[in-house]
């Protein structure tokens, strides 16, 4: 049975060393890695997509960082209880044109018992910004 440590009920040390690990994963931009912390049926909503699986959040992923160039993100613990932790978050990324823009946003996590997250709600918003205004 696969395992992601921490495992929950979160103390505030492991929800930000789970905190921690997603920051991590997602800047390597590499769909295969980041997709393992997920259950095998996940539930997403991401902005207006719904997305169900490890395979369509592979996919997911694998078109956003094919448009969403250059992406550097920051999450930061916002609160967490038992099996789940809230954080916000704001990224940067330019598009093919070279547009740079700053995305952020809150989500919601909830985890199984083996520590790996059954369901994800994201609300993010988009601003475009120039080169010079980045500090990710």
């Amino acid at each position: 049975m696969e395992q992601k440590l921490p495992l929950p009920p979160f103390t505030h040390e492991t929800a930000l060393q789970k905190v921690q690990m997603a920051e991590d994963a997602w800047n390597s931009r590499d769909p295969e890695r980041v997709c393992l912390a997920y259950t095998i049926d996940t539930e997403w909503r991401n902005r207006t997509d719904f997305i169900n699986g490890r395979e369509e959040v592979k996919a997911f992923l694998t078109r956003k960082w094919e448009k969403e160039l250059d992406y550097k993100l920051k999450k930061e613990l916002w609160t967490f209880a038992g099996n789940r932790i809230a954080v916000r978050f704001e990224y940067e990324w330019r598009n093919a044109t070279g547009q740079w823009h700053r995305s952020y946003g809150n989500e919601l996590w909830e985890f199984d018992e083996n520590g790996l997250m059954q369901k994800r709600f994201a609300s993010i918003n988009d601003l475009q910004i120039e080169e010079k205004d980045r500090y990710l």
